[in-house]
């Protein structure tokens, strides 16, 4: 029977992730990577020269890229920020590859924007704008079987 794990096809290919803010579809978004990090502390054990880690926080980070074609970002954020709110969005992102073995969605909520690009340009280059972000809380919606 053949290892249906070793199907190049089934490798997921991002140009078919989506990414939805506040359940808008983000077209000029070219990347997209939600992270949670882990922070173990090192404790030592009687008896033994092996320190053993312990998990004591979680950090939950991450970053949209997208290709400057509006000023979107600064549509949603500066306002807010200006009137002394701290505004939080939804994150959607979608990979369906249609030859991978289904397609994997996350919600990503209370969403909380680091910083704002006012502007980043330069000659004959295509632009781009990073959108790093903190955020609460995420659940997988769909997810990709074995």
């Amino acid at each position: 029977m053949p290892n249906k794990n070793k199907d190049a096809r089934r490798v997921i290919n991002g140009t078919y992730g989506e990414l939805w803010l506040n359940g808008e579809l983000v077209g000029e978004c070219h990347g997209c990577q939600v992270k949670e990090s882990y922070t173990r502390e090192k404790i030592p054990m009687c008896g033994q020269l092996l320190q053993c880690p312990k998990l004591t926080g979680i950090e939950r980070t991450g970053s949209i890229k997208l290709h400057k074609m509006n000023s979107c970002m600064a549509i949603l954020i500066k306002a807010e920020i200006d009137a002394g709110r701290d505004p939080r969005f939804q994150l959607i992102s979608k990979l369906a590859d249609p030859n991978a073995y289904g397609a994997e969605r996350v919600s990503v909520t209370g969403v909380a924007f680091d910083d704002l690009t006012v502007a980043d340009w330069e000659v004959n280059t295509i632009g781009k704008v990073e959108c790093p972000f903190t955020f609460e809380e995420y659940e997988y919606l769909d997810m990709i079987g074995a």
